[in-house]
């Protein structure tokens, strides 16, 4: 049942992608008569599906995430150089995302090459179509996320500095050092021994329960505060970046995953119960008395 409903989420999300790279489109550079918005689309999704094919064959998830980031990165600077000659906010929009990419693909890598998996695949791996499923799944993921950046860097509009700018620089930074300050104490905190089979309270994780998450969520509001500007028309669209990052992380595979494990781990015990009760899921706040 499981795979027989596995079958329509492929070609569901294709045609989500194509519906995307066809908005984002719209009044953007082209390379011959093929816009630069859909070609990079359609090369993120080719990207994902190659490969698919030597991590089924290899049953290894080790480099899923390595692939995501390498494929912002790459797709980011493909859609910069045939959209040259960028302005100063398309530069910046290039920069900022080959920076986040970067740095989250590193962290990410080192952590299950250390750990040797990622849990989350165990149970979808051996499934072609289930696992398949995974990797076309990132696909949108990199096409709704880099959505507004990538628009607004093939964006035959042009327009100067402003404070929608300013202001999106302020958001992104603000987003960017609270992620990688969270991913830095929890890596120190699982890198002692004396925390072996304990949860992490202290720093930013006494303020919120997933403040990597939260920083995830702000710093692609600030893209989109960025690149807002330079869109018009259909292109628009591709502004429902910050709010499909929200509600993925907070409905689907991020906080609701995690939530669950923690609860399965320590529910029950008196320290956990009462961080739970005291401190905020998403957004840092003091913790209440």
């Amino acid at each position: 049942m499981k795979d027989s409903r596995s079958n329509l989420i492929t070609p569901l999300i294709l045609v989500l992608g194509a519906g995307i790279a066809w908005a984002g489109s719209q009044g953007g550079a082209t390379t011959g008569t093929t816009p630069v918005f859909a070609l990079v689309v359609g090369l993120m999704f080719l990207i994902q599906i190659v490969a698919f094919v030597p991590a089924f064959i290899i049953q290894s998830e080790r480099f899923y995430d390595i692939t995501g980031s390498l494929t912002y990165i790459s797709m980011t600077l493909l859609a910069a150089t045939l959209a040259a000659p960028l302005d100063a906010r398309s530069m910046l929009l290039t920069g900022i995302v080959v920076v986040w990419a970067a740095r989250l693909g590193t962290f990410l890598f080192r952590r299950v090459m250390k750990a040797g998996k990622d849990g989350r695949f165990d149970e979808i791996k051996p499934s072609f179509v289930r696992f398949l499923n995974a990797w076309i799944i990132q696909g949108l993921w990199l096409t709704l996320t880099s959505g507004a950046a990538l628009a607004a860097i093939t964006s035959a509009r042009r327009v100067d500095l402003d404070g929608l700018m300013i202001a999106g620089v302020l958001v992104w930074l603000l987003g960017i050092t609270i992620e990688a300050t969270a991913d830095l104490q929890k890596n120190r905190f699982r890198a002692d021994p004396a925390n072996k089979g304990r949860f992490i309270h202290t720093g930013l994780w006494s303020w919120s329960r997933h403040p990597n998450y939260f920083g995830e969520i702000t710093l692609w509001l600030g893209v989109a505060l960025i690149a807002a500007p330079a869109l018009q028309g259909w292109q628009l669209v591709t502004l429902i970046s910050p709010v499909f990052v929200f509600l993925l992380i907070t409905r689907v595979s991020g906080v609701p995953l995690l939530e669950k494990h923690a609860d399965k781990t320590w529910g029950g015990q008196a320290d956990y119960e009462a961080y739970k009760a005291h401190t905020s899921v998403l957004v840092p706040l003091p913790p209440k008395k």
